[in-house]
């Protein structure tokens, strides 16, 4: 399927808005929630059965030519296979006219995008952790999600409602004068729409095609080095020595009493249990409610002040250099995941990433992964062999230089921009550096942690056992098989 391309001069953009709706519309975008999931589940059942039955049929000494032919994946093909399906299956014949067409096509897709990463994750096609084969979605845990691509997909013009297929009007919680004024003035055409339960309450994503102008930012010639930390949020040093510090802002910490206290009150009342099947009371759910909203308070604060932090930085500097972190890695410690969680590094890097490159047009630098920024001297270029993480204050051997730790990384982070114009064009290259004293070891940063051992045969879940190794289908033509396991 062809990829959709803007036209020069637009950008795809995302206008979301909270709704307010009615009972009765409340219960119509969960039914199409639910008819997505349902979907999703017969597309992952429907394909995966080919395999199993080839497995059998192997077992049974049948020959390659004559086992039960593979299923395609691919989204036109489950579409088909599924309206021939839905008239006669009980699980969709008595419900299925209920929804619009386009729940089921939402399901369909997740499911082809689904089988298409596992594909070409085992075959090393793509980048990241390995993907697992598709689950089913459980009715329990599962998010709700639908998207409208087809139909009446519009905003309202009093400003206050939205029409979607199958939904009618649905009132919005908060003026949507951002996407109409554009819509109406022509420099906005609505491509598609979302629903969502998120937080507590239901929220619509138009993505829509808008003209864009860049915004020339406030120092094009001015590069920034942001170090990102636990006790500082962000040290901001620009390219003329200039040393901003954004301070931890702490939502989850002040919000931690007030979270002991409500999780308190829903241990005490009649809690939902799979195991005997009993049902939650009306107090649980009522005490519930009041504790996730307090989640939703400290998620929406976070969101909130790391957009400023973001859209602040990206209007003021033609460079941002910033630390590509193994964010995942340093949730493990347990002294201090909580504070890393609750600041977002990650989020911040894909904010910076896409507010200079779509709002303005400025670079965007990432620094390796091992630059050492915070054991080497602003000053002389000096690399020390170690610098544990309880010293805050660094002293260089070499001139003297005494600085806090983090203004210093921040520093180096941001002399890395001109690094990237005169030297090899990667941030962090050795290379380009002046030589200096590099102890062994130097030109890395400090292994927080143990490196995990590798499992090895005759330990628990070391090694792949015979019979868990079986074949299965590829992506769109299927010559040979993948290893399910």
């Amino acid at each position: 399927m062809k990829k959709f391309q803007a036209q020069p001069g637009f950008v795809v953009q995302a206008y979301r808005f909270a709704l307010d709706p009615n009972a009765g519309q409340e219960a119509a975008l969960r039914s199409h929630c639910g008819a997505a999931r349902a979907a999703y589940n017969w597309a992952v059942g429907w394909v995966e059965a080919s395999w199993w039955q080839r497995r059998a049929e192997e077992s049974y000494g049948v020959a390659e030519e004559a086992l039960t032919p593979w299923r395609p994946w691919s989204l036109p093909a489950l579409r088909k296979a599924f309206n021939e399906v839905k008239h006669t299956d009980p699980r969709f014949a008595a419900w299925w006219q209920e929804n619009s067409k386009e729940a089921y096509s939402t399901g369909l897709a997740n499911a082809a995008v689904a089988f298409d990463n596992y594909a070409k994750s085992k075959r090393g096609k793509r980048k990241g952790r390995a993907v697992g084969m598709p689950r089913f979605k459980s009715k329990r845990k599962a998010h709700l999600s639908c998207r409208f691509t087809t139909g009446t997909i519009r905003v309202d013009a009093d400003g206050r409602h939205v029409t979607l297929p199958r939904l009618g009007a649905i009132r919005t919680h908060e003026p949507t004068a951002k996407l109409l004024d554009r819509v109406q003035g022509g420099t906005a055409r609505i491509l598609s729409a979302t629903v969502r339960h998120e937080r507590g309450r239901w929220f619509v994503s138009f993505q829509a095609e808008v003209k864009r102008d860049l915004v020339r930012v406030t120092r094009p010639d001015a590069a920034v080095g942001i170090d990102l930390g636990v006790k500082t949020l962000a040290v901001m040093a620009d390219s003329t020595g200039e040393i901003r510090t954004a301070p931890h802002p702490g939502h989850y910490d002040r919000a931690r009493k007030q979270l002991r206290r409500a999780s308190r009150v829903v241990s005490r009342r009649q809690g939902p249990d799979r195991r005997t099947g009993q049902q939650p009371s009306k107090r649980w759910e009522k005490a519930n409610a009041q504790r996730n909203k307090v989640h939703h308070r400290v998620a929406n604060l976070r969101e909130d002040a790391l957009h400023k932090l973001t859209t602040t930085v990206a209007a003021e500097y033609g460079t941002v250099v910033v630390e590509d972190l193994n964010v995942a890695g340093m949730l493990k410690n347990r002294r201090l995941a909580r504070r890393i969680a609750d600041a977002g590094f990650g989020e911040i890097r894909r904010q910076l990433d896409h507010k200079t490159r779509q709002r303005h047009a400025t670079h965007t630098i990432v620094a390796n992964r091992w630059y050492p920024s915070s054991k080497t001297c602003s000053g002389c270029g000096a690399v020390k062999a170690k610098l544990p993480l309880h010293v805050r204050t660094y002293e260089c051997d070499a001139c003297g230089l005494v600085l806090d730790r983090d203004d210093n990384a921040a520093l180096n982070l941001a002399a890395l921009a001109a690094a990237c114009v005169t030297g090899t064009g990667v941030a962090g290259d050795q290379d380009t550096a002046p030589a200096v004293s590099k102890p062994r070891g130097a030109d890395q940063k400090t292994r927080a942690t143990r490196t995990r051992r590798k499992a090895e045969a005759g330990r628990a879940g070391g090694a792949t056992l015979p019979h868990q190794r079986q074949p299965e289908a590829r992506d769109r033509t299927q010559a040979e098989p993948l290893t399910l396991w």
